[in-house]
């Protein structure tokens, strides 16, 4: 049986794994999927990958939380969500629950609050109070929201709002 042929140009694959890992941080399993579609060997793959881990450059664990924490920052959604989006970039779930283990149901609500109090201001132009909030609610709910915790993140918005 005839192999494929590398995709890559005759590049090592550690040097197609350094590429693949310039542009943003990956986890150990995206780089082995990347590294398989360039046809490397089972051997060459394992080797790049501890070599990256021991150059500190693979690590899922600083993944996860950096990925938390970054999330969390600039657009925060559920615990539901967060866990959705780590599963996406295959973190195994051991990880995935220590990284999401700083993430309780408070720091939860107060970041459904916040994104309520942002969308109840962008919607201020909506007379219909019940559109409004049916809005808003639609927003949380496609953040991983659950219905109580989206039900008092808009009763706290909308009294901070008067």
């Amino acid at each position: 049986m005839a192999r494929k042929q590398k995709t890559t140009g005759g590049a090592s694959a550690y040097d197609a794994a350094l590429s693949y890992l310039t542009p943003k941080a990956r986890t150990v399993r995206e780089v082995e999927l990347k590294l398989d579609e360039g046809c490397y060997s089972e051997g060459e793959i394992m080797q790049t990958i501890d070599r990256l881990k021991e150059a500190g450059l693979l690590d899922d664990e600083r993944y996860a939380r950096d990925f938390v924490e970054t999330r969390l920052s600039t657009k925060p959604v559920s615990r539901f969500r967060l866990r959705e989006q780590l599963r996406g970039h295959h973190v195994p779930e051991d990880i995935i629950e220590e990284a999401l283990g700083g993430v309780d149901s408070g720091t939860e609500l107060n970041n459904a609050v916040a994104v309520a109090g942002k969308y109840l201001r962008q919607f201020s132009g909506i007379e219909d109070d019940t559109e409004k909030l049916r809005r808003v609610y639609t927003r949380l709910q496609t953040r991983g929201y659950d219905h109580d915790t989206i039900m008092q993140a808009l009763r706290e918005a909308a009294d901070g709002e008067q």
